[in-house]
C-alpha cells in the first residue's frame, strides 16, 4: 500500500506536489470513486486508478542519474539527526530512485542514482569487483614508501585490504593529492587506508564509478546518463565474473594511463 500522490508519481503522470492538486481538483479515481483526500492508500497491484478517467499503471521505464553529491548530505531517505540527504533532491522525481552504494556525509563527488534494482545489485556484488575512483588529498608528504604500501594492501581492523591503484598527482607544502582507485567497499575504506600509513585525509571526492566519469558537472546538480554511458555501465555490471587471481577489476582505467 502507498499514498495516492505516490503512486501517480510512480506512474509517471506528474510530480508528487502535482499529483496532490490533481487530487485536490477531483480529476483522481480509485475503483471507480472520486479522491480527494491526500493520504489515500492505495494498492498499486490490485486497485484500478484513473486520472481524468484515463488508467495509469506504474512507470515502467528505467531512470538512471550521476549526481555530484557536495560536503554535509547523507545518503539516506532520512537522518535521525535531521542532516540534509540526499534523497530529499528528488523527492518530485517521476519515480522513485535508490542511491547505489554510499558516499560519507563529509565525502563528495558522483553517485549514480536508479531504480534499476537488478543492475544496481550488479554494480554493488562484490563479485562484479566494480572500481570506485576518488581524488584524495592527504596531510603532509606521502612518500613513495607509503604509496607502494597502499597499492599492495593495508591492514584495516586486522584484515588486508585488496591491491589498489594509487597515482601521485600533486604534493604541496602540507598535503599530497593522490588518485586511488578501489573495488571494495568496506566502511570509510579509503580514510581508514590513508589512517593507516600515517595520514588524515583533508579531503576526498568519487570522480569515478565503474565507468562513469564526474567530469564537470557542478556540486550539488544531476544529469541523465547518455545511452553510450549506460550501455558500457551494463557491459561491466553483467559481464562474466573476474578471474578472483589476475588481480584486475572493472572501472575507471583511463584515470591511471596518463
Amino acid at each position: 500500500m502507498m499514498r495516492l500522490q505516490k503512486y501517480l508519481a510512480i506512474c509517471g503522470v506528474a510530480s508528487r506536489r502535482a499529483a496532490e492538486k490533481m487530487i485536490a481538483e477531483g480529476r483522481v479515481t480509485v475503483n471507480g470513486d472520486r479522491i480527494t483526500e491526500m493520504g489515500f492508500q492505495v494498492d498499486e497491484f490490485g486497485d484500478e486508478v484513473t486520472v481524468d478517467d484515463v488508467p495509469v499503471y506504474p512507470e515502467e521505464e528505467k531512470h538512471y542519474l550521476v549526481y555530484n553529491k557536495p560536503v554535509g548530505e547523507v545518503t539516506t531517505v532520512s537522518d535521525p539527526e535531521g542532516r540534509a540527504t540526499v534523497m530529499s533532491h528528488f523527492s518530485d522525481y517521476p519515480v522513485r530512485l535508490f542511491p547505489v552504494g554510499r558516499l560519507d556525509y563529509d565525502s563528495e563527488g558522483l553517485l549514480l542514482l536508479t531504480n534499476d534494482g537488478e543492475l544496481m545489485n550488479r554494480l554493488l556484488h562484490p563479485s562484479r569487483r566494480i572500481d570506485k575512483t576518488y581524488l584524495v588529498r592527504a596531510s603532509n608528504d606521502v612518500t613513495d614508501e607509503e604509496i607502494a604500501r597502499l597499492k599492495q594492501g593495508v591492514f584495516i581492523d586486522g584484515k588486508l585490504t585488496s591491491p589498489a591503484r594509487v597515482r601521485l598527482i600533486r604534493k604541496d607544502l602540507f598535503s599530497t593529492t593522490l588518485l586511488i582507485s578501489i573495488h571494495e567497499g568496506r566502511n570509510r575504506q579509503v580514510r581508514n587506508m590513508i589512517a593507516a600509513v600515517g595520514h588524515q585525509v583533508v579531503s576526498l571526492r568519487r570522480v569515478g564509478f565503474a565507468s562513469l566519469l564526474l567530469g564537470d558537472l557542478p556540486a550539488g546538480q544531476w544529469r541523465s546518463l547518455s545511452e553510450a554511458e549506460l550501455e558500457k555501465l551494463k557491459k561491466l555490471a553483467f559481464r562474466p565474473e573476474p578471474d578472483r587471481h589476475s588481480g584486475g577489476s572493472a572501472g575507471v582505467g583511463s584515470h591511471f594511463s596518463r
